[in-house]
């Protein structure tokens, strides 16, 4: 392609065929044509983002975490007893939580104490079988069918059963 002859001195586009060889020539006419990138590989996957996070497993037939050793439904006025690994062992109980104005703490608590016969001073008012799982909070029994300060009110026999079952560190669980 050299010499004194014009048709053999080599053109521009021959010159960059020579250099690149003719994968390279192509992907620089697909380039210079505007008809996509030069790549010879399909571009790389994305990196995974995180996993999502496993849902918590629930006792069935309660809307609490497997560990919760006892659990209040308030919207429902429900309570369990369970063996904290994911199986009811009483209940559903009728059980009444707080007003809008005394509301029953929502959350995960652990078991305080227990106070066989506990007089209210606050309100001055027995709470047999109290079950105390905050400061001033305890599973104990009184009338369901009216709310309380705040407390969780379980008939006499299901407040026998929450004394008898809970032990101090137990978890608690109250859900709305």
């Amino acid at each position: 392609m050299t010499g004194d002859d014009p048709r053999l001195v080599p053109t521009h586009a021959q010159r960059w065929v020579m250099r690149l060889g003719a994968a390279g020539a192509a992907c620089a006419a697909t380039l210079a044509l505007g008809l996509g990138t030069a790549s010879a590989a399909p571009p790389a996957a994305p990196p995974p983002g995180p996993a999502a996070a496993p849902a918590p497993a629930t006792t069935g037939g309660t809307p609490c975490a497997a560990t919760a050793k006892a659990c209040l439904d308030l919207s429902h006025r429900k309570a369990w007893l369970t063996d904290g690994a994911g199986h009811v062992v009483a209940g559903p109980f009728a059980a009444r939580g707080g007003t809008s104005k005394a509301p029953t703490p929502v959350g995960t608590f652990a078991v305080e104490e227990k106070v066989k016969h506990y007089w209210s001073t606050e309100f001055d008012a027995p709470m047999p079988n109290a079950v105390f799982f905050q400061p001033g909070i305890a599973f104990h029994e009184d009338s369901t069918s009216i709310p309380s300060n705040g407390c969780v009110h379980l008939s006499w026999a299901a407040s026998q059963l929450f004394y008898s079952t809970l032990k101090p560190g137990d978890r608690v669980q109250v859900v709305a």
